[in-house]
């Protein structure tokens, strides 16, 4: 299958076009700079020079593939604003994704987010909200499985809070690195709240076998770890870092602090299960034990 691929240079997305080109796929990768392009070739792919605003690129880019994985957000989430204007230039890339693919029956795969569910581990069949910090993504992800009913074969791999490889990624990264900026560990409330995660490379087999076998409509769950505690993931950091772990107010997050302080285990057994996906890279916290001083 020729398949074309947004954010094909970053943590998951690297991990992906690998993937892919592992099981016998050839992959055309977005690339919005030099650097971008040159990445692209090493990992064996062919580049497309252009933004996830280049409408155009990505409906060409599109119309060459036999099926789309979508990953590019640009993740700016030093203020609401920027949030809105990341949610709404993906919005408006898949909406143009999307279009060129209707009465195709070609796949595309979108990357979304797990949803909370209230005193449980959420499940595939939950909705993702609408509403909220979130909620834009919530409608955008909801418009394209929609697209089912128009001959796309549509579906979404929910991403858990942290996808991680050698001790990065995820919103575990962005502990870290506030971390290292403030010289404190922190975590928000009692942090006996839980994050779902799993390792990159498990990520990746998951948006190959949705590619491959996921029927249009569906949600899938790329969650290893049904739920760590981020007590015990700011207590890695911390001494990994060498800096003391403590409770932090909710705003040192900002526009995520909300989501920060959520208990939002999640389970994919049903992705197991119906898709024999089994994660098998470390889990997060043998992994942060890779982050460096």
């Amino acid at each position: 299958m020729r398949v074309f691929v947004t954010g094909g240079t970053g943590l998951i997305g690297s991990a992906v076009v690998a993937e892919l080109l592992g099981g016998g796929h050839t992959v055309l990768a977005l690339a919005r700079s030099d650097a971008s392009a040159s990445a692209v070739r090493a990992a064996g792919a062919e580049p497309v020079r252009g933004a996830l605003a280049d409408l155009d690129v990505l409906r060409d880019g599109a119309a060459r593939a036999d099926g789309v994985v979508h990953l590019a957000f640009a993740n700016d989430f030093s203020s609401a604003e920027a949030v809105a204007k990341a949610v709404a230039e993906e919005g408006a890339a898949l909406g143009a994704l999307g279009e060129e693919l209707v009465g195709s029956d070609r796949p595309l795969v979108t990357a979304s987010g797990t949803p909370l569910a209230v005193g449980r581990a959420s499940t595939e069949a939950d909705p993702i909200p609408t509403e909220g910090p979130v909620g834009g993504r919530g409608r955008t992800v909801t418009a394209v499985l929609d697209l089912a009913s128009r001959g796309v074969r549509s579906s979404a791999v929910r991403l858990p809070r942290t996808v991680h490889n050698e001790g990065t990624g995820g919103f575990a990264g962005l502990l870290t690195g506030i971390a290292r900026k403030s010289g404190v560990s922190g975590y928000p409330g009692d942090g006996t709240q839980r994050w779902p995660a799993v390792h990159a490379l498990d990520a990746a087999v998951l948006f190959r076998l949705a590619l491959e076998q996921a029927p249009a409509g569906t949600a899938w769950h790329a969650v290893a770890d049904e739920g760590d505690a981020v007590r015990d993931i700011a207590a890695v950091i911390g001494r990994r870092l060498g800096v003391p772990v403590e409770s932090v107010p909710e705003e040192t997050y900002g526009p995520l602090g909300q989501i920060f302080a959520a208990d939002q285990p999640s389970s994919s057994a049903h992705t197991r299960q119906a898709l024999g996906w089994e994660p098998k890279h470390p889990g997060l916290l043998e992994d942060l034990e890779n982050i460096q001083p």
